[in-house]
């Protein structure tokens, strides 16, 4: 791994995301006067005003990323949220002020969205979000677009990070050993979906959010919208409310009683909730980009520790 980036580091990176984002949407046609960055922390997101456009600059990525693999990740991104609006779903679309592609500047690559006011009188509701990602589900079944299986899981980048981490005082050797057994059982099923059906036979796939829903619904004025569609992939609902425990699964169970969606898998949850926190291990090989998540990633690790191990 790198040096840890140091706080004078991160604010050069935020000002040159933002800088490049001013720079792109100006070339765009956009009038602006200043780049407000709204929140940072994988992503800088820039209000580029007085447009009503905000861009997002993906800043800390995996080392297995490059600029035209996230492209087209963003591409996908931008292709799905269009077409749930037009389908009449409450999410947030791509800008309609600018071309509907990625825009690729001083090393970052961009994407735009409309500026959107917030709801701040309130607390996210995760379990009310929770039975929204049924709606959501319901919804995207008919997405045309072709996705991978399981592109989310992002297995190369897992099993790459884990030897990353290898003599780095992280991880415990043991925590380390045990994510590496574990993955050498889950790596086969996020990677092939055979695999996966034969380890799960008659449990549907279908076009999902990717990246946990319950926790990506913005809260606008106007009432929630399903957004943050960057790891738009294909499998099983539950990889949606993976690590969100029962109070949130059932809240879930109830909006897909109500669309008529199937209610969870126990089984496939388990699956899930493994992969996600081996990911989480993983994405431990990304801390020297942003130190926090050493910090914020510790409670995932203490409650994998506390389950039995995936076999």
């Amino acid at each position: 791994m790198n040096a840890f980036a140091t706080p004078e580091d991160i604010a050069r990176r935020t000002t040159a995301a933002r800088d490049a984002a001013v720079a792109a949407g100006r070339e765009l046609g956009l009038e602006i006067t200043e780049g407000r960055v709204l929140y940072e922390l994988f992503s800088v997101v820039v209000h580029l005003a007085p447009a009503p456009v905000v861009a997002r600059v993906p800043t800390v990525l995996p080392h297995t990323t490059t600029l035209d693999s996230l492209a087209r990740r963003q591409r996908q991104e931008l292709d799905v949220a269009q077409w749930l609006h037009d389908q009449g779903t409450p999410v947030i679309p791509p800008s309609p002020l600018v071309p509907r592609e990625p825009v690729q500047r001083d090393g970052f690559s961009i994407t735009f969205w409309p500026y959107t006011e917030e709801d701040k009188s309130s607390e996210p509701d995760y379990v009310k979000n929770s039975e929204l990602a049924a709606d959501l589900h319901l919804a995207l079944r008919d997405y045309p677009g072709e996705l991978e299986f399981l592109s989310s899981a992002e297995p190369r980048f897992v099993r790459e990070g884990l030897q990353r981490l290898q003599g780095v005082d992280i991880v415990t050797e043991a925590d380390l050993r045990r994510a590496q057994a574990e993955w050498e059982v889950l790596e086969p099923l996020v990677s092939d979906e055979a695999a996966f059906r034969a380890r799960f036979p008659g449990v549907e796939l279908q076009p999902i959010h990717g990246d946990s829903p319950p926790a990506n619904i913005f809260a606008g004025v106007d009432g929630p919208l399903f957004s943050d569609f960057e790891l738009i992939t294909r499998g099983p609902v539950e990889w949606d409310l993976g690590g969100l425990g029962p109070e949130l699964e059932a809240a879930y169970n109830r909006g897909a009683r109500k669309n008529g969606l199937r209610e969870l898998d126990a089984e496939v949850l388990r699956f899930v909730n493994a992969v996600g926190a081996i990911r989480v291990m993983a994405y431990l090989s990304c801390a020297d980009q942003l130190p926090a998540m050493l910090e914020f990633m510790k409670p995932f690790i203490a409650q994998w520790r506390d389950t039995d191990p995936y076999a």
